[in-house]
C-alpha cells in the first residue's frame, strides 16, 4: 500500500486538553472539534475526550449529527447556530445547544415550541465584526431570550480578533466592552479561544473554547512556557520511494525552480498536494528523514515531493519521512514551522489533509 498515513496520537490529544483545563481551572473547557476535528477525525477525537470534556463544539448541525450517530451523548454546541428555522426540530430532538447571532435566529427561537427548552449562547460582536449582535443591542436581546419559554440556560459569547498577540490594545478594548455588558446583565461568559486560554487569564470565563491547541499547534505569535508543553497529535508520515544522484546545477521538479548547489542526492517521497500537502511550500521547507532534518528541493507535485538528503547517508528507499509531527527517534517537526514556510497557518495544513492519507489512531481510545 502507498506509505502515506496520518498518525493520530489520542494520548497527546488528551494531554493538550488537560493542559487547557490547567490553564483555566475555574472554567469549563469545551473541546472544539469542528472541521472533522481540525482534520484529525471528529468522532475519534470526541471518543478520546468523552470522559474529560463536558461538552463539544462544532460549526454546524451536520457535524453534530455525526457525533450523535457515533454515540456521543455530551452537549454539542453549534457555534454558528442554525442555518434555517426547521433545524430547531433536530436541535430539540438531539439536545444540541446553539449560538444565536442574528435577529432571524432569535425570531425563530421565540416562535418555536421545543419539547425541552434549548440552551443558548448569545453571540456578541465585541470587535471581530463577523457574527454577533452589537454591544449596544445585545442587552435587549438577552432580556428577550431570558423571558422566552423556549430558552433554557443563557450565556454571553464572543470571539477575539487578536488574542494571539500579547501586546495588543484591541484585545483589551474587546475585553472592556464584554466585561461591561456581562456586569450589566450578570451574565456567564464564554470567551476564550486557544490563544486566550493560553495567554489571557482575564478572558477565562465560565466556559472556554480551546480549539487548535488541542491538536498540538501553538496559536501564539511568540511561544511561552505553556505552549511549549503542547504535544503534536497528527504526524503526517510517508517513505522514500526513489533516489536520484544529481550533478551540480541539475534542476529538480516542475520549472526547475531548485538546482543542485553541489553534487546532490535527491529523495522522492510519496506525498503531494493531491494529499493535502501545501503546493506553496518553498525550497527549504523542513522534513524529517530517519529523524534528521532535511529540506524540500523543488516544487511539490500532485502525488510526490522531492527532498535533498545529501547529508543523510543512511537515507534509502523505504526510509521514514515525517512531513510534520513526531519521528520515531522523538524529534519533532512542528506543523506551525512547516506552515510558515508555506505562507499559511497550521489550521489550513491540518484541515487540508485529504482522505487519501488514511488516519491511523494510537492511544488508549484507539
Amino acid at each position: 500500500m502507498r506509505p502515506l498515513v496520518a498518525d493520530i496520537d489520542l494520548d497527546a490529544l488528551r494531554h493538550n486538553y488537560q493542559l487547557a483545563c490547567r490553564c483555566a481551572p475555574q472554567s469549563r473547557s469545551v473541546a472544539v472539534i469542528k472541521a472533522d476535528g481540525y482534520g484529525h477525525g471528529a468522532l475519534a477525537c470526541a471518543q478520546a475526550l468523552e470522559g474529560q470534556a463536558p461538552a463539544f463544539a462544532v460549526a454546524c448541525i451536520e457535524e453534530a449529527l455525526t457525533l450523535r450517530q457515533g454515540g456521543i451523548t455530551q452537549p454539542i454546541i453549534l457555534l454558528e447556530g442554525i442555518f434555517s428555522a426547521d433545524e430547531l426540530e433536530l436541535v430539540d430532538s438531539h439536545g444540541f445547544w446553539i449560538a444565536v447571532h442574528s435577529q432571524w435566529q432569535v425570531d425563530a427561537l421565540l416562535a418555536a415550541s421545543p419539547k425541552k427548552p434549548i440552551p443558548v449562547w448569545l453571540k456578541v460582536d465585541s470587535g471581530m465584526h463577523r457574527l454577533g449582535f452589537a454591544i449596544d443591542e445585545a442587552a435587549a436581546i438577552w432580556r428577550q431570550l431570558s423571558a422566552a419559554p423556549s430558552v433554557a440556560s443563557l450565556h454571553l459569547m464572543s470571539h477575539f480578533a487578536s488574542a494571539d498577540s500579547r501586546d495588543n490594545r484591541y484585545f483589551n478594548q474587546q475585553m472592556t466592552r464584554l466585561q461591561g455588558l456581562a456586569s450589566e446583565l450578570e451574565a456567564p461568559l464564554c470567551l476564550a479561544n486557544s490563544p486566550a486560554t493560553l495567554a489571557w487569564p482575564v478572558a477565562h470565563g465560565d466556559w472556554n473554547r480551546p480549539g487548535v491547541m488541542l491538536y498540538g499547534s501553538d496559536p501564539l505569535e511568540v511561544a511561552n512556557e505553556i505552549t511549549q508543553q503542547l504535544q503534536p497529535v497528527m504526524t503526517l508520515r510517508s517513505e522514500i520511494i526513489a533516489l536520484r544522484e544529481l550533478e551540480e546545477g541539475e534542476p529538480v521538479g516542475y520549472s526547475g525552480r531548485w538546482r543542485a548547489p553541489r553534487r546532490s542526492r535527491i529523495a522522492v517521497v510519496a506525498c503531494g498536494y493531491g494529499d493535502g500537502y501545501d503546493r506553496h511550500a518553498r525550497d527549504g521547507t523542513p522534513v524529517l528523514v530517519n529523524g534528521q532534518r532535511c529540506a524540500i528541493a523543488g516544487k511539490v507535485s500532485m502525488d510526490m515531493l522531492t527532498v535533498d538528503v545529501t547529508d543523510v547517508p543512511d537515507a534509502a528507499i523505504g526510509s521514514d519521512v515525517v512531513l510534520w509531527g513526531r519521528a520515531s527517534n522523538g524529534e519533532v517537526l512542528s506543523v506551525d514551522e512547516v506552515a510558515r514556510y508555506c505562507d499559511t497557518i497550521s489550521y489550513t495544513l491540518l484541515t487540508g489533509v485529504l482522505p487519501r492519507a488514511p488516519r491511523r489512531y494510537h492511544g488508549r481510545s484507539a
